[in-house]
Protein backbone atom coordinates (compact mmCIF):
# COMPACT_ATOMS: atom_id res chain seq x y z
CA UNK A 1 0.00 0.00 0.00
CA UNK A 2 1.51 3.63 -1.18
CA UNK A 3 1.64 6.04 1.48
CA UNK A 4 0.32 9.29 0.89
CA UNK A 5 2.60 12.07 0.00
CA UNK A 6 2.24 15.06 2.39
CA UNK A 7 2.08 18.20 0.94
CA UNK A 8 4.02 20.94 3.08
CA UNK A 9 2.42 24.05 4.44
CA UNK A 10 2.57 27.17 2.23
CA UNK A 11 5.37 29.75 3.55
CA UNK A 12 4.02 31.95 5.49
CA UNK A 13 4.83 35.53 4.50
CA UNK A 14 5.84 38.95 6.77
CA UNK A 15 4.43 42.35 5.01
CA UNK A 16 6.86 43.38 1.92
CA UNK A 17 7.95 39.79 0.92
CA UNK A 18 7.46 37.83 -2.05
CA UNK A 19 7.98 33.66 -2.78
CA UNK A 20 8.54 31.89 -5.57
CA UNK A 21 9.26 28.45 -6.36
CA UNK A 22 9.76 27.94 -2.57
CA UNK A 23 11.83 30.94 -1.98
CA UNK A 24 11.06 34.03 -0.23
CA UNK A 25 12.27 37.37 -2.01
CA UNK A 26 11.96 40.97 0.23
CA UNK A 27 12.33 42.70 3.42
CA UNK A 28 14.27 40.33 6.27
CA UNK A 29 15.30 37.39 3.84
CA UNK A 30 18.20 37.19 1.99
CA UNK A 31 17.15 38.26 -1.46
CA UNK A 32 16.38 42.11 -0.47
CA UNK A 33 13.78 43.69 -3.97
CA UNK A 34 15.29 47.35 -5.12
CA UNK A 35 11.96 47.70 -7.31
CA UNK A 36 8.92 46.08 -8.45
CA UNK A 37 6.60 47.07 -11.47
CA UNK A 38 3.72 45.53 -12.34
CA UNK A 39 1.33 45.95 -9.06
CA UNK A 40 -0.75 49.20 -10.51
CA UNK A 41 -3.10 48.15 -13.21
CA UNK A 42 -2.67 45.26 -15.74
CA UNK A 43 -2.36 46.57 -19.45
CA UNK A 44 -5.25 47.23 -21.25
CA UNK A 45 -6.05 45.29 -24.90
CA UNK A 46 -8.41 47.92 -26.68
CA UNK A 47 -10.80 46.57 -29.01
CA UNK A 48 -10.97 50.20 -31.12
CA UNK A 49 -11.47 50.03 -34.67
CA UNK A 50 -10.11 52.57 -37.64
CA UNK A 51 -13.14 54.86 -38.73
CA UNK A 52 -13.52 53.46 -42.33
CA UNK A 53 -15.08 56.54 -43.96
CA UNK A 54 -13.34 59.41 -42.08
CA UNK A 55 -10.78 60.39 -38.65
CA UNK A 56 -10.54 58.53 -35.88
CA UNK A 57 -11.61 55.08 -34.35
CA UNK A 58 -14.71 53.71 -33.21
CA UNK A 59 -14.38 52.73 -29.73
CA UNK A 60 -14.34 48.78 -28.61
CA UNK A 61 -14.91 47.07 -25.90
CA UNK A 62 -10.84 47.49 -23.32
CA UNK A 63 -10.39 43.91 -22.01
CA UNK A 64 -7.11 43.42 -19.67
CA UNK A 65 -3.97 41.54 -21.01
CA UNK A 66 -1.42 39.94 -19.08
CA UNK A 67 0.20 41.54 -15.57
CA UNK A 68 3.79 41.55 -16.01
CA UNK A 69 5.52 41.98 -12.86
CA UNK A 70 9.39 42.79 -12.79
CA UNK A 71 11.27 42.64 -9.87
CA UNK A 72 14.67 44.16 -9.54
CA UNK A 73 16.46 41.85 -6.90
CA UNK A 74 19.56 40.63 -5.36
CA UNK A 75 21.27 37.41 -3.67
CA UNK A 76 22.86 39.01 -0.68
CA UNK A 77 24.82 36.98 1.14
CA UNK A 78 28.04 38.38 2.42
CA UNK A 79 31.12 36.17 2.26
CA UNK A 80 29.78 33.15 1.07
CA UNK A 81 29.24 32.84 -2.71
CA UNK A 82 28.37 29.09 -2.29
CA UNK A 83 25.31 30.21 -0.39
CA UNK A 84 24.53 32.61 -3.14
CA UNK A 85 25.04 30.30 -6.12
CA UNK A 86 22.68 27.32 -4.41
CA UNK A 87 19.44 30.50 -4.31
CA UNK A 88 20.34 31.33 -7.87
CA UNK A 89 20.27 27.49 -8.53
CA UNK A 90 16.98 27.39 -6.35
CA UNK A 91 15.43 29.86 -8.58
CA UNK A 92 16.20 28.31 -11.93
CA UNK A 93 14.93 25.35 -10.84
CA UNK A 94 11.46 27.24 -10.24
CA UNK A 95 11.92 28.77 -13.89
CA UNK A 96 12.27 24.91 -15.21
CA UNK A 97 9.68 23.58 -13.72
CA UNK A 98 7.81 21.27 -16.66
CA UNK A 99 4.48 21.14 -14.76
CA UNK A 100 4.52 25.11 -15.01
CA UNK A 101 6.50 25.38 -18.62
CA UNK A 102 5.66 22.62 -20.81
CA UNK A 103 1.78 21.84 -20.33
CA UNK A 104 -1.07 23.98 -21.65
CA UNK A 105 -2.96 24.42 -18.17
CA UNK A 106 0.50 24.69 -16.36
CA UNK A 107 0.72 27.42 -13.78
CA UNK A 108 3.53 28.92 -11.95
CA UNK A 109 2.19 31.22 -8.87
CA UNK A 110 3.74 34.15 -7.35
CA UNK A 111 2.52 35.05 -3.98
CA UNK A 112 2.79 37.93 -1.90
CA UNK A 113 2.11 40.08 0.71
CA UNK A 114 1.24 43.73 0.94
CA UNK A 115 1.13 45.65 4.70
CA UNK A 116 -2.15 45.43 6.23
CA UNK A 117 -3.78 42.72 3.50
CA UNK A 118 -3.31 39.07 3.62
CA UNK A 119 -1.12 36.66 1.31
CA UNK A 120 -2.03 37.09 -2.21
CA UNK A 121 -1.10 35.43 -5.67
CA UNK A 122 -0.92 35.60 -9.08
CA UNK A 123 -1.14 32.31 -11.48
CA UNK A 124 0.92 32.57 -14.98
CA UNK A 125 4.55 31.78 -16.05
CA UNK A 126 8.09 32.68 -14.46
CA UNK A 127 9.46 34.12 -17.66
CA UNK A 128 12.94 35.59 -16.99
CA UNK A 129 15.15 34.91 -14.04
CA UNK A 130 18.15 36.62 -15.07
CA UNK A 131 21.48 37.16 -13.22
CA UNK A 132 22.31 40.69 -14.10
CA UNK A 133 25.81 40.49 -13.15
CA UNK A 134 28.09 38.06 -11.81
CA UNK A 135 30.95 40.97 -11.04
CA UNK A 136 30.45 40.34 -7.31
CA UNK A 137 29.34 36.66 -7.04
CA UNK A 138 32.81 35.77 -5.02
CA UNK A 139 31.62 38.11 -2.05
CA UNK A 140 28.15 36.30 -2.46
CA UNK A 141 26.01 39.43 -4.60
CA UNK A 142 24.37 38.34 -7.35
CA UNK A 143 21.41 41.09 -9.16
CA UNK A 144 18.45 39.43 -10.15
CA UNK A 145 15.85 40.64 -12.96
CA UNK A 146 12.90 38.50 -12.45
CA UNK A 147 9.95 38.51 -14.58
CA UNK A 148 6.82 36.88 -14.13
CA UNK A 149 3.30 36.93 -16.58
CA UNK A 150 0.27 36.91 -14.98
CA UNK A 151 -1.74 34.97 -17.77
CA UNK A 152 -4.98 35.87 -15.40
CA UNK A 153 -3.94 39.72 -14.20
CA UNK A 154 -6.21 39.22 -10.96
CA UNK A 155 -4.95 38.49 -7.25
CA UNK A 156 -6.08 36.13 -5.55
CA UNK A 157 -6.82 35.08 -1.77
CA UNK A 158 -4.09 32.21 -0.83
CA UNK A 159 -6.44 30.71 1.42
CA UNK A 160 -9.06 28.18 -0.14
CA UNK A 161 -12.58 28.94 0.23
CA UNK A 162 -14.88 25.47 0.16
CA UNK A 163 -18.24 24.58 0.45
CA UNK A 164 -19.61 20.68 0.43
CA UNK A 165 -23.45 20.67 -0.32
CA UNK A 166 -25.49 16.99 -0.04
CA UNK A 167 -28.16 17.05 -2.35
CA UNK A 168 -30.73 17.91 0.25
CA UNK A 169 -29.51 20.60 1.36
CA UNK A 170 -29.83 22.49 -2.09
CA UNK A 171 -31.37 25.84 -2.21
CA UNK A 172 -35.02 25.61 -2.56
CA UNK A 173 -35.36 28.56 -5.45
CA UNK A 174 -34.77 26.43 -8.32
CA UNK A 175 -34.66 28.52 -11.67
CA UNK A 176 -37.17 27.44 -14.17
CA UNK A 177 -36.22 28.95 -16.93
CA UNK A 178 -32.77 27.14 -18.18
CA UNK A 179 -31.34 30.31 -19.77
CA UNK A 180 -31.87 32.86 -17.47
CA UNK A 181 -29.39 35.17 -17.03
CA UNK A 182 -31.14 37.97 -15.01
CA UNK A 183 -30.59 37.49 -10.92
CA UNK A 184 -32.84 34.87 -9.06
CA UNK A 185 -33.41 36.77 -6.15
CA UNK A 186 -31.92 39.95 -5.14
CA UNK A 187 -28.77 40.28 -2.66
CA UNK A 188 -30.81 41.64 0.13
CA UNK A 189 -33.27 39.48 -0.57
CA UNK A 190 -30.87 36.54 -0.63
CA UNK A 191 -29.53 37.72 2.96
CA UNK A 192 -32.77 37.90 4.82
CA UNK A 193 -33.09 33.89 6.60
CA UNK A 194 -30.67 32.78 9.04
CA UNK A 195 -27.28 31.50 8.32
CA UNK A 196 -28.41 28.18 9.71
CA UNK A 197 -30.88 27.31 7.18
CA UNK A 198 -28.96 28.62 3.79
CA UNK A 199 -26.04 26.59 3.88
CA UNK A 200 -25.33 26.99 0.08
CA UNK A 201 -24.32 30.63 0.81
CA UNK A 202 -20.93 31.61 -0.03
CA UNK A 203 -19.07 34.41 0.49
CA UNK A 204 -15.93 36.23 -2.13
CA UNK A 205 -14.23 38.76 0.18
CA UNK A 206 -12.71 40.30 -2.69
CA UNK A 207 -13.73 43.25 -4.99
CA UNK A 208 -14.18 41.37 -8.04
CA UNK A 209 -15.60 38.37 -9.17
CA UNK A 210 -13.62 34.99 -8.41
CA UNK A 211 -13.73 31.37 -10.52
CA UNK A 212 -14.60 28.39 -8.61
CA UNK A 213 -13.40 24.86 -9.35
CA UNK A 214 -16.09 22.76 -9.25
CA UNK A 215 -16.38 18.53 -8.02
CA UNK A 216 -19.84 16.41 -8.54
CA UNK A 217 -19.74 12.99 -6.78
CA UNK A 218 -22.36 10.57 -8.10
CA UNK A 219 -24.51 9.05 -8.11
CA UNK A 220 -26.16 11.61 -10.22
CA UNK A 221 -28.25 11.69 -13.07
CA UNK A 222 -28.47 15.30 -14.84
CA UNK A 223 -26.50 17.24 -12.39
CA UNK A 224 -27.72 21.11 -12.09
CA UNK A 225 -26.09 23.73 -10.12
CA UNK A 226 -26.72 27.55 -10.33
CA UNK A 227 -26.03 30.73 -8.53
CA UNK A 228 -29.05 32.64 -7.36
CA UNK A 229 -27.31 35.99 -7.86
CA UNK A 230 -25.92 35.57 -10.70
CA UNK A 231 -28.66 33.62 -12.24
CA UNK A 232 -25.79 31.32 -14.39
CA UNK A 233 -26.34 27.73 -14.62
CA UNK A 234 -24.00 24.62 -15.18
CA UNK A 235 -25.81 21.00 -16.65
CA UNK A 236 -24.71 18.42 -17.87
CA UNK A 237 -26.47 16.12 -19.19
CA UNK A 238 -24.94 12.88 -18.21
CA UNK A 239 -25.11 9.93 -15.46
CA UNK A 240 -22.38 9.66 -12.66
CA UNK A 241 -22.52 5.74 -11.20
CA UNK A 242 -21.53 5.56 -7.50
CA UNK A 243 -17.39 6.16 -6.93
CA UNK A 244 -17.77 8.84 -10.22
CA UNK A 245 -16.82 12.46 -10.93
CA UNK A 246 -16.62 15.41 -12.65
CA UNK A 247 -14.56 18.21 -12.21
CA UNK A 248 -15.06 21.80 -13.63
CA UNK A 249 -12.85 24.68 -13.72
CA UNK A 250 -14.19 28.11 -14.51
CA UNK A 251 -10.72 30.14 -14.45
CA UNK A 252 -9.93 31.86 -17.51
CA UNK A 253 -7.70 30.01 -19.71
CA UNK A 254 -8.14 26.85 -18.11
CA UNK A 255 -11.93 26.36 -18.58
CA UNK A 256 -12.49 22.71 -18.77
CA UNK A 257 -14.66 19.52 -17.65
CA UNK A 258 -13.33 15.79 -17.07
CA UNK A 259 -15.10 12.88 -15.83
CA UNK A 260 -13.10 10.98 -13.42
CA UNK A 261 -9.66 13.30 -14.20
CA UNK A 262 -9.66 11.70 -17.35
CA UNK A 263 -12.72 12.18 -20.30
CA UNK A 264 -13.33 15.12 -21.34
CA UNK A 265 -17.08 15.88 -21.05
CA UNK A 266 -17.82 19.15 -21.99
CA UNK A 267 -20.10 18.25 -24.84
CA UNK A 268 -22.27 17.49 -22.28
CA UNK A 269 -22.91 20.62 -20.71
CA UNK A 270 -26.05 22.57 -21.82
CA UNK A 271 -26.20 25.57 -24.41
CA UNK A 272 -26.56 27.64 -21.51
CA UNK A 273 -23.74 26.06 -19.55
CA UNK A 274 -21.04 28.84 -19.90
CA UNK A 275 -17.69 27.76 -17.77
CA UNK A 276 -16.54 31.01 -18.60
CA UNK A 277 -19.07 33.09 -17.29
CA UNK A 278 -20.01 30.84 -14.38
CA UNK A 279 -18.19 33.75 -11.64
CA UNK A 280 -18.69 34.03 -8.18
CA UNK A 281 -19.57 37.88 -7.92
CA UNK A 282 -18.08 39.81 -5.16
CA UNK A 283 -19.70 39.60 -1.95
CA UNK A 284 -22.31 36.97 -0.67
CA UNK A 285 -24.37 34.77 -3.09
CA UNK A 286 -25.72 31.37 -2.71
CA UNK A 287 -25.30 28.17 -4.31
CA UNK A 288 -28.27 25.61 -5.44
CA UNK A 289 -27.86 22.54 -6.91
CA UNK A 290 -29.99 19.36 -7.89
CA UNK A 291 -30.12 16.20 -9.69
CA UNK A 292 -31.40 12.70 -9.73
CA UNK A 293 -29.88 10.45 -7.09
CA UNK A 294 -32.37 7.90 -5.63
CA UNK A 295 -29.59 7.22 -2.68
CA UNK A 296 -29.55 10.64 -1.54
CA UNK A 297 -25.67 9.88 -1.42
CA UNK A 298 -24.11 12.79 -3.90
CA UNK A 299 -22.41 15.81 -3.25
CA UNK A 300 -21.55 19.19 -4.45
CA UNK A 301 -17.96 20.55 -3.92
CA UNK A 302 -17.43 24.46 -4.98
CA UNK A 303 -13.89 25.85 -4.16
CA UNK A 304 -13.29 29.21 -4.86
CA UNK A 305 -10.19 31.80 -3.85
CA UNK A 306 -11.05 35.71 -3.04
CA UNK A 307 -10.47 37.92 -6.03
CA UNK A 308 -8.92 41.75 -6.15
CA UNK A 309 -7.85 43.76 -9.00
CA UNK A 310 -4.96 44.53 -6.21
CA UNK A 311 -1.90 43.23 -4.27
Amino acid sequence: MTTPVKKSPPIELAPWQFEIGGVVLGKGTRIPIGNIEGLGSPAVRPQDTDNPTGDGTNPGQDFYGPRTVRIEAGIKTPGDPTAAADLLARLELAVDDPAARTRPEGRAVLRGRWPGHGIRRLYGRLRRMEATSTANAINGWIPLDIEFTALDPRWHADELSQLTLPLDQAAGHQPDDRNVTAPLCAPADCGSADPADRPGWITNHGNVSAWPSIRIHGPANRPRMWNTVTGRVLELDLELRAGEWVEMETRPGTCWALRNGVTNVANDLTPASRLDLFSIPRGRSEIGWAAEDPTGTCRLVVSWRSAYTAL
